[in-house]
């Protein structure tokens, strides 16, 4: 397998690993210098136990979560990917409790790759349609 056919698996098993809070796969495969570019988090996520820490805040408000992933791009030592977050609002988001309603939202990661880690990642997810579709804002 080549480095960059290693990188595009690593990003995608990263979904699995994160959505099963699976730790071990986590320590081995993100860079204790890891950092996820995301200003919409009240938190910086940094290192293995920040991915840990975003998986508490987020499988704490969504359930039934599915990361169906359609695209991989990579090339070098990034690699892009672009997913359908669905799932359930069932528990509270920041200050807004479970809404209980189905959402189906379009994800673009871009996963930087170092020393056969993941050191970087920059989300975009489709906020708006999100909070749209939970009922925090208005469709």
């Amino acid at each position: 397998m080549t480095d960059i056919e290693a990188n595009r698996q690593r990003a995608k098993d990263y979904f699995k690993a994160f959505a099963t809070k699976d730790a071990d796969w986590l320590e081995k495969n993100v860079a204790k210098s890891y950092v996820r570019r995301d200003t919409n988090l009240p938190f910086e996520v940094k290192g293995p136990d920040g991915v840990l820490q975003l998986g508490d805040l987020l499988l704490g408000a969504f359930s039934e979560i599915d990361l169906d992933i359609q695209d991989t791009v990579a090339e070098g030592d990034k690699v892009l990917v672009r997913l359908q977050f669905r799932g359930v609002h069932s528990g509270a988001f920041g200050d807004y409790p479970a809404s209980n309603k189905r959402f189906d939202v379009m994800v673009l990661d871009l996963f930087r790759m170092e020393n056969g880690k993941i050191a970087e990642q920059w989300p975009a997810i489709d906020n708006i349609g999100l909070q749209q579709q939970i009922g925090l804002l208005p469709s």
